[in-house]
């Protein structure tokens, strides 16, 4: 198939590549011309001379309704744009109707797969109309891995953005749940080799995955991390999985927690910890640490002798 394909950062990139490789005739556009294969968005539609014209928009949230409309003036009636970038899916369903008021058709597809998926390829969750997914099958068909699974029609407009939300809030839980257990082998004295316990777990454990062999291959480069920095960033689709369930009244105690350490690996110390020690130290009198003094010394409880150090 002919398509256009916005946005040719490390996954729209990667992804044109992987449908070359495929047969497919893609015309790239991005905003740096030295990965462009057209001057603009109207020069990318012009390079498509088959019908349906299909543009795969892979661009942040906050621009993808100036894209939409910029091609919904130069598509028309049963063209298609999917969008298969991190977006809300709340955006979709109005992003679909009013595309449909021009006759132009919309696919949202959540997208998985990172670096890898150029080799190795992406899953793919799609929301949208039956008739509009059967249009631009072979396209997904050649993103998918080799095989049966990879790839869900996961329902109405919405629903493939919803999944992808869901499966990232998932990433979090799993990838707290190792680094938790990573910090708690690293503790533990006796045990001599992390590194070698997690790679030991790829095959044979209940746990194996492969989000575990990307940890192994993080502490074959830096066995105890020592080269980084505690601090995670969040992409925003955790966040929007805990307030779909808040909404929905959904109980996620394990990603909301995931999510909340990212908060916290942001922080120098633990503000709120703060008030927890005052508070420990105003109705139990428990000892609180003077942050202006030696880092051995213990501000005692009112009324009570200070501790020996031995005893702290």
């Amino acid at each position: 198939m002919q398509m256009g394909l916005v946005g040719l950062g490390k996954m729209g990139g990667n992804m044109r590549e992987r449908l070359r490789q495929a047969g497919h005739t893609v015309v790239g556009f991005d905003t740096d011309p030295g990965l462009s294969d057209a001057a603009n968005l109207t020069a990318m539609v012009e390079q498509i001379d088959s019908t349906p014209r299909v543009v795969w928009i892979m661009v942040p949230d906050t621009v993808v309704d100036t894209v939409i409309d910029e091609l919904a003036g130069v598509l028309g009636k049963g063209d298609v744009i999917i969008d298969g970038g991190n977006s809300r899916w709340i955006h979709d369903g109005p992003r679909a109707e009013r595309l449909a008021n021009q006759g132009i058709e919309y696919l949202d597809c959540g997208v998985s797969g990172g670096v890898w998926g150029i080799t190795q390829g992406y899953a793919l969750m799609v929301g949208g109309d039956e008739s509009t997914v059967a249009k631009v099958q072979p396209i997904f068909d050649s993103l998918k891995p080799a095989g049966e699974f990879g790839f869900v029609h996961a329902g109405e407009h919405g629903a493939g953005h919803f999944a992808k939300m869901v499966h990232n809030g998932i990433e979090y839980a799993i990838m707290q749940a190792y680094a938790e257990g990573w910090e708690l082998l690293e503790a533990a004295g006796h045990v001599r080799s992390v590194r070698e316990t997690f790679n030991s777990w790829r095959e044979g454990s209940v746990i194996k995955s492969w989000l575990l062999d990307l940890a192994v291959n993080a502490l074959n480069e830096d066995e105890h991390l020592d080269r980084l920095k505690g601090y995670a960033e969040d992409s925003g689709e955790g966040r929007w999985t805990v307030e779909a369930a808040l909404d929905l009244a959904v109980p996620v105690p394990n990603i909301s927690n995931a999510l909340f350490a990212r908060f916290a690996s942001r922080q120098d110390e633990a503000p709120a910890m703060k008030m927890i020690a005052a508070l420990r130290n105003q109705f139990g009198g428990h000892t609180v640490r003077d942050v202006d003094a030696a880092p051995e010394h213990v501000e005692s409880a009112p009324g009570e002798e200070p501790a020996h150090p031995s005893e702290q």
